[in-house]
């Protein structure tokens, strides 16, 4: 199981378009085969920083991912909308337990 996790700052100019944009990004990527959770947040105290979670079950889904018309249309807005290049984290995860 793979889980990507980050953040993104977005122009503030930019946010409302950025919201509609990673939406549809989210709505598409759920619906791929291997993909269990994919979804952005806004942050409680800046809200022009996204959070960004996804799990995957496979690195095999994940590159399959980066090969969808939606994450090539996804990468095209990017330079309009973001404020910098991101922090996304990818952790490779073996054992998940309810708290």
């Amino acid at each position: 199981m793979l889980v990507i996790s980050g953040t993104i700052q977005i122009k503030p100019e930019m946010r409302d378009e950025a919201v509609q944009v990673a939406v549809k990004m989210q709505t598409a990527s759920q619906a791929e085969d291997g993909c269990v959770v994919y979804r952005f947040y806004a942050d409680l105290e800046d809200p022009n920083t996204f959070r960004i979670f996804e799990h995957w079950e496979s690195d095999a889904a994940l590159k399959s991912h980066f090969e969808t018309p939606h994450m090539a249309e996804f990468r095209q807005h990017l330079p309009r909308l973001v404020a910098d290049r991101g922090d996304l984290l990818r952790y490779e995860v073996s054992n998940v337990a309810k708290l």
